[in-house]
């Protein structure tokens, strides 16, 4: 049940068994080691998702779409074989392509929040308000929050010539707070609900802008 979960022990319970999965990265194991991730990885993250939602829809306005991405691999097209993936990932995602991250591995755990990619409305629009005063206004957001964005600019693309070119050639827009592995362990959903309240006026700057 719900209620007899322990979400201070999600953390390094997941860490755990992210990290013994990635040194045993095959179906023999992770069949023997089902329940394990049921109980230590899926259902604590399935909680913290739940009662997340509810917090976001406060803090945007509009409630999101939860998704908890399930282990395996799909290998069909790719030369990497390993059937799963060793991190945990979820996502909220808004109607107009604005989504809240969380990610979880043996290595790592962060937040982040933005536009993982444009599409081609939305490139125009990043582009133009970049040439802008709006422009200023978000290398002060990204500077205050601080963190790492995401993804790296593609330098195929054209743009037109300006102070912002590096942004201007991004795909998209996320940033990324780090290192908050030790902060989840006490209580995992005020550490995400800190990041993403931290992170939100990059998400209103995407959602009044583009």
């Amino acid at each position: 049940m719900a209620s007899l979960i322990d979400l201070t022990a999600f953390a390094p319970q997941a860490r755990r068994f992210l990290s013994e999965l990635e040194a045993n990265n095959d179906r023999a194991w992770f069949n023997a080691n089902k329940q394990r991730y049921d109980s230590e990885v899926k259902r604590p993250a399935e909680l913290m998702i739940a009662q997340l939602t509810p917090e976001l829809e406060v803090l945007s306005g509009d409630r999101p779409r939860p998704k908890l991405f399930r282990p395996h691999r799909d290998v069909r097209f790719s030369d990497d074989k390993l059937p799963f993936h060793t991190h945990l990932h979820a996502l909220w995602s808004l109607p107009d392509g604005r989504a809240w991250y969380f990610a979880l591995s043996g290595g790592y755990a962060t937040a982040g929040a933005g536009i993982l990619g444009f599409d081609g409305r939305q490139m125009l629009a990043w582009q133009a308000a970049l040439m802008g005063r709006e422009g200023d206004e978000l290398e002060h957001i990204i500077s205050r929050i601080g963190g790492r964005i995401d993804p790296a600019p593609d330098p195929g693309t054209e743009v037109p010539p300006g102070p912002r070119e590096e942004l201007m050639r991004r795909p998209g827009c996320v940033l990324w707070i780090d290192g908050i592995f030790e902060a989840l362990t006490p209580d995992p959903v005020a550490t995400l609900l800190q990041c993403y309240a931290r992170l939100q006026p990059l998400q209103d700057w995407l959602g009044k802008r583009l």
